[in-house]
């Protein structure tokens, strides 16, 4: 009798599953310590705790100080906070922001929303690796300028790029730097103190803890403006009552990212390569989108020429397989993507790209019904299009 198949989910760049232990631990928060941590009497006191006690794992999670912590309730808010709360502290010094034409598009959103307030937006170009070119920064630097945001790694096809480097031109020139680490942050090992970055962007609902949750690493001593008034809450930065069950969930998942997280790089990798290696030579016409080694354990980005992506996505839906045309947050628009445009391909390719990416519970059995199945919906599809193609 023949084994019902089960989902295969190779979306974990969009949300992972939330771990056993990390549950427990919302639910212990959410049904027996749910006080209010700005009230004075014991529930309070106790939910304080716990807050303090997840903002001390999440900054051992990245080397920060505690009080470098604070909690938002997801990436996007704290890209903003970042960019915009940065900027406007230092608008009277100078109105020049530089970021690249690869971010994310909470990072994109905010420079536009700036832009539209008279700063001025360089948006530095990537190159067909997507790789962020210093020296397309020290070109890009004026008298002006007073911010680089530009990711630690990128979204779709993964590429990491050399913020190390990036950083110590920024600082040459007396500039404050964010990145976000949202997709970094559970594969690469991050110390904001080594890296000198001023400002860091990591969420919870990537590292198998619940959505809603995010924090923001502001380096003491930033220049920042907050963005909502009305509360005491972390400090000003972000006042309103905090997500307690969510946040002791981030606190636990960080706790447990730290102990296994150079386990799980090594086996996901060794997963990626498997599955990278055996579709480039099972099927033909397929363009890798992103570093071939600068890239993030986690990250499979392919174009599949001369097959309709979305045609892709819901064959192998149907074939108990989930993954992405590209960023989750871009799902649903008909335009091709605007990370592989950059990086040069062109939008019938753009259209035709596929994002896996792997986490902790992808096994080998997942991989070798994926590499059975691919190929076989690629062939398929491509049989059937009205695109010129020869085999």
């Amino acid at each position: 009798m023949k084994t019902k198949m089960h989902r295969i989910y190779l979306d974990y760049a969009a949300t992972t599953p939330v771990l056993p232990e990390v549950a427990a631990e919302v639910q212990k928060v959410m049904l027996a310590e749910f006080g209010n941590p700005s009230s004075l009497h014991q529930d309070g006191q106790k939910a304080r705790e716990y807050r303090e006690t997840t903002r001390e794992q999440v900054s051992q999670a990245i080397k920060a100080k505690p009080d470098e912590i604070f909690f938002t309730s997801g990436g996007t808010e704290s890209d903003h906070l970042a960019v915009l709360g940065i900027a406007h502290a230092l608008k009277n010094k100078g109105n020049h922001i530089i970021t690249s034409s690869i971010e994310h598009s909470a990072v994109l959103g905010a420079c536009q929303i700036l832009e539209e307030e008279g700063f001025q937006i360089t948006r530095l170009p990537a190159s067909s690796n997507g790789l962020v070119e210093p020296e397309s920064l020290k070109k890009a630097i004026k008298k002006e300028s007073v911010l680089v945001t530009i990711m630690m790694a990128n979204n779709e096809i993964g590429t990491i790029q050399p913020i190390e480097e990036l950083v110590k031109i920024a600082k040459l020139h007396n500039l404050y730097f964010h990145t976000d680490a949202v997709q970094a942050f559970p594969y690469l090992t991050i110390d904001v103190q080594n890296l000198a970055v001023d400002a860091l962007t990591i969420s919870a609902h990537k590292i198998y803890a619940p959505k809603g949750v995010g924090a923001l690493y502001l380096k003491r001593g930033t220049p920042f403006k907050p963005l909502s008034l009305g509360g005491e809450q972390e400090r000003k930065v972000r006042p309103g009552t905090e997500n307690m069950p969510g946040i002791a969930g981030f606190g636990k998942a960080a706790a447990i990212l730290m102990r296994d997280r150079d386990k799980d790089s090594k086996k996901i990798l060794t997963l990626r390569s498997k599955l990278e290696n055996s579709l480039m030579e099972k099927i033909s016409h397929v363009l890798l989108n992103g570093d071939p080694e600068k890239r993030l354990p986690g990250f499979l980005n392919l174009t599949f020429k001369h097959v309709d992506g979305e045609a892709l996505l819901i064959n192998l839906d149907l074939s108990k397989i989930s993954c992405s045309a590209g960023s989750a947050c871009a799902a649903g628009a008909a335009d091709p993507s605007r990370v592989l445009i950059a990086i040069g391909r062109t939008p019938d390719e753009a259209k035709s790209s596929i994002r896996f990416s792997l986490g902790k519970f992808t096994s080998s059995e997942d991989i070798e019904a994926v590499l059975k199945i691919l190929p076989q919906s690629v062939q398929k599809l491509r049989a059937a299009s009205s695109l010129s193609y020869t085999a």
